[in-house]
């Protein structure tokens, strides 16, 4: 009665267990819901091996029920023999190996190394840090280099090339919906292509355990059409309207400028994010916290309860009606 009662147990957690498994095959962070085509790529290979490894479970289970079926039989040591060598050797390397070839056959859509041959109309360089990412982007067409922090925008249907490297330790870049993860390395520079298919946001996870707030440093992806894509990039270039805020004083009087860039102000530092249009980006803390004035004032204050281990110091002891200030400044930068 008890083994019954716990059959019933396993099977009925199984099901309730199964929605949350295919809950998690889409949404920002998905792989198995693509939006390039990369992503597409790695999707289907997924799926293919799913399959293959069915089959070889399938197989494994059919001979289980066999040997434990309730008429019994005895096999020579041929029959054995041979049902071992075709069943337990012969059919699963015929699997993995037809796996293998379809994944040979795949590589080049996943990581389409062919594409770097032409100049793309599109460079984006990505800098991984502790614990956020520097992004800088560059046009071929001319345009000057616009900086941001802790988002990345894509053109729908324009390949994009990302060139990945690191300044402290090794981190990982990954956008699932988009393509496969890649690291990032200090002292080499990788490069990434990727081709978006269809507009969204995105999240994407920094894939290489980094220290202490690795599991908090993410990013936005944001795949654009190329018009809005344009406008966007056109808007950046130029200093945000906002930049003559009464915050902007107590900015600059408590030494923020030393390691942030404001575009248009005095404010030049490189050491953290440059917060030019901060105000526009989809997060704040590297995908940690809503980019709303009220967490900018929470972060000014205490970063490092938030993000432990930031090399950011705590501006706790400010009034706090200056904190706000600086917070309203910066939520306005757009």
């Amino acid at each position: 009665m008890r083994h019954r009662n716990a059959q019933r147990f396993g099977g009925c957690a199984v099901f309730a267990f199964f929605p949350a498994c295919v809950a998690g095959c889409s949404g920002i962070q998905s792989a198995l819901d693509p939006a390039g085509t990369e992503a597409d790529s790695v999707a289907r290979l997924f799926w293919v091996m799913v399959a293959g490894g069915a089959a070889i479970w399938i197989g494994v289970v059919a001979l289980l029920l066999y040997a434990n079926r309730s008429r019994r039989r005895v096999h020579s040591e041929r029959t054995a023999s041979l049902l071992i060598f075709w069943g337990g050797a012969v059919f699963p390397s015929v699997v993995l190996a037809l796996l293998l070839g379809y994944a040979f056959w795949l590589m080049p859509a996943i990581r389409p190394w062919a594409a770097f041959a032409d100049t793309p109309s599109l460079r984006i360089a990505v800098v991984g840090e502790q614990f956020w990412w520097r992004v800088t982007y560059l046009p071929a067409d001319g345009r000057a280099p616009v900086v941001s922090a802790n988002e990345i925008r894509l053109p729908v249907g324009e390949r994009v090339e990302i060139t990945l490297e690191s300044r402290d330790v090794i981190h990982s870049f990954w956008i699932p919906p988009l393509g496969g993860k890649m690291d990032m390395i200090p002292g080499r520079i990788n490069r990434l292509s990727l081709l978006a298919t269809r507009t969204g946001t995105f999240r994407g996870p920094c894939a290489e355990f980094c220290g202490t707030s690795h599991a908090l440093m993410a990013f936005a992806v944001v795949a654009m059409e190329p018009a809005a894509f344009d406008d966007w990039l056109d808007a950046r270039s130029s200093p945000s309207p906002n930049v003559a805020a009464t915050g902007l004083n107590a900015f600059l009087a408590n030494g923020c400028g030393a390691c942030h860039t404001i575009k248009g102000t005095q404010a030049r530092g490189e050491i953290g994010p440059d917060l030019s249009h901060v105000g526009s980006r989809e997060t704040l803390g590297a995908g940690i916290l809503p980019n709303t004035q009220v967490a900018i004032a929470r972060f000014i204050a205490g970063p490092e309860e938030i993000k432990p281990g930031v090399k950011m110091p705590a501006f706790g002891m400010l009034p706090p009606q200056e904190i706000d200030a600086i917070a309203a400044y910066l939520k306005g930068l757009k």
